[in-house]
């Protein structure tokens, strides 16, 4: 449990701002740039504050086949995959899955991406958030 809230500790903290047609969303954002931060994500939490998200950052570009899941996590998730510049290419909405790891569902991306944007499920709609959007970070 310690080494858990050890690696939780240890994610950048930062601000975003979502950009859309209809103004601007800030966002505070945990970033998950380990293998063992995106391995972990959000399993276990019991919810995620109004606001607040995981951003997953990679060093190389993820193959269009690439897939996230929702094993041990207890509530609804939003997921956008970005480019490079942030730009959301991918929209998807996740339900939780507390079954067995095998029998939890996996949720491809579609399309190339560098980054993925975990939130509440619902909060993309709420921001009026849509693909050609873009998320604006500081790594």
């Amino acid at each position: 449990m310690m080494a858990l809230v050890a690696d939780r500790q240890s994610m950048q903290e930062i601000v975003g701002q979502l950009a859309t047609e209809g103004g601007r969303h800030e966002l505070a954002l945990e970033v998950a740039q380990t293998s063992r931060q995106r391995r972990k994500g959000l399993m276990e939490r019991p919810s995620l504050p109004v606001n607040t998200g995981m951003l997953f950052t990679y060093d190389e570009q993820q193959p269009a086949q690439s897939s996230f899941w929702m094993y041990q996590t207890r509530f609804p998730i939003d997921i956008a995959f970005l480019d490079q510049r942030g730009e959301i290419l991918s929209v998807e909405t996740m339900p939780p899955c507390t079954r067995q790891r095998e029998d939890c569902p996996r949720y491809s991306a579609g399309v190339p991406f560098w980054m993925a944007l975990e939130l509440n499920a619902g909060a993309l709609d709420a921001m009026g958030v849509s693909v050609g959007d873009r998320l604006e970070v500081d790594l």
